[in-house]
């Protein structure tokens, strides 16, 4: 039986068009399932972005979105063909993002891909708002925060549309999660950034003198040697030369104590804090994902409130809760969140503590209060006159309980923290 291109297209969506003009027992009491039904899915754009595109992509494309978009900076590596299914070995080199479109385009008729090659800070408000949501499966906390504070600053109350709701996705190994963010009304990434706490660092001594392991090596590379050798370049981790200097040096570091086991892969997985992805694990977030994205857009079901948690190193286990909304998020509440500190330690410690602590995770931060400068990184001049601020004790600098506005170059947004001085 020859089945003519309509046909093929009419079963392609069937069970699809099944779900969203039949009411179910758990569909809201106000849905009225149907053709606007299908005209809203098809009708959404959509933005994804991440190192979990490949499965996203396919995902909302066979789901009946028509209007997608994809922002990724990285190009394809021969380490992505085990479980990025969109790429071929031909693909090696070429960006990810322009591959991945013409892939999943050539496969769904009707949808339109529109990819981007570049970071997701390369582009500015207008762009985002032209969307309805929002999905990221991206590999860097650091980006995370990024696309959530500028989404959380972009909502107007005056204007509805202004609210793009975020679905986020992310594994480790055989962990994974997925959240469903409205930006202002729920709970934030910066809510729960403590949950994404830092690694433990390797003490610096057995970084700089006797080194065992492999990733030793890289972090010797990375933190001592370019130091050293390239102190006037600022080192980033997106940066294939960068990365690849790193990878040499590391090698080279390597042989002199006959260690093995330094890999280009491990390079970029030490330098980013990368963990090994599992085909099987970004399957499930993915698809996890993206049915959020199905239930907000077409209003089928009530969609998740707001985390789940996955687990599969034994068996598979699952847990759903809501992450609360938090007062003194730094992102998208209105109080200054409380930290608590030495008195006694200089200003130069408590700057060092913010890129440690769970709850600040800041690399480059400049203070003020509301009255004078403590310490700004930018430009040279300013640098120069506050680094003396850098020795001085707490106390010296501040009231016990004051408010300091940290601003990072690597975000959008001042962080308001209280400083309380233990007893």
């Amino acid at each position: 039986m020859i089945v003519t291109d309509a046909n093929s297209q009419q079963n392609r969506w069937k069970h699809l068009h099944k779900v969203l003009t039949n009411a179910g027992p758990y569909c809201d009491e106000d849905w009225i399932p149907g053709e606007e039904t299908i005209t809203a899915l098809e009708s959404s754009k959509i933005l994804g972005a991440g190192g979990l595109g490949c499965e996203i992509l396919k995902n909302l494309a066979l789901s009946g979105f028509k209007d997608i978009h994809v922002i990724d900076m990285d190009t394809i590596d021969i380490s992505n063909l085990n479980r990025q299914f969109l790429f071929r070995q031909a693909d090696i080199g070429k960006p990810k993002a322009e591959v991945a479109a013409a892939f999943v385009e050539r496969r769904v008729k009707g949808v339109k891909i529109t990819p981007f090659v570049g970071k997701i800070q390369d582009k500015d408000e207008d762009y985002y708002m032209q969307f309805k949501i929002v999905i990221c499966g991206l590999d860097s906390i650091e980006a995370r925060r990024w696309i959530n504070s500028t989404l959380i600053g972009m909502v107007d109350m005056e204007n509805p549309e202004s609210l793009k709701p975020l679905i986020d996705g992310g594994t480790e190994g055989f962990k994974g999660q997925a959240r469903v963010i409205l930006p202002t009304l729920s709970s934030c990434i910066e809510c729960q950034l403590d949950m994404h706490a830092p690694r433990p660092a390797v003490p610096l001594c057995t970084i700089a003198t006797i080194p065992r392991q492999p990733q030793h090596c890289i972090e010797w590379a990375h933190q001592i040697a370019w130091q050293e050798k390239r102190k006037d370049d600022t080192f980033d981790s997106d940066d294939m030369e960068h990365i690849s200097w790193v990878y040499n040096t590391a090698m080279e570091r390597a042989q002199q104590f006959h260690i093995h086991g330094v890999t280009f892969q491990m390079t970029q997985g030490v330098v980013k804090n990368i963990i090994p992805a599992i085909a099987s694990t970004n399957a499930v977030i993915a698809a996890s994902t993206t049915s959020e994205v199905l239930k907000i857009a077409t209003s089928c079901n009530p969609y998740l409130e707001n985390y789940m948690m996955y687990a599969g190193e034994e068996g598979v286990y699952t847990y759903t809760f809501e992450a609360e909304k938090k007062p003194d998020c730094p992102v998208c509440g209105n109080l200054a969140r409380k930290m608590i500190v030495d008195r006694n330690s200089t200003l130069g410690d408590f700057i060092d503590s913010l890129g440690e602590r769970a709850e600040a995770q800041l690399k480059k931060p400049s203070l003020r209060t509301e009255e004078k400068t403590l310490y700004q990184r930018f430009p040279p001049q300013l640098e120069e006159h506050t680094r003396p601020n850098l020795k001085l004790k707490l106390h010296e600098l501040l009231e016990d309980g004051e408010e300091v506005a940290v601003s990072d170059p690597a975000y959008t947004i001042d962080f308001r923290y209280k400083v309380i001085f233990n007893k």
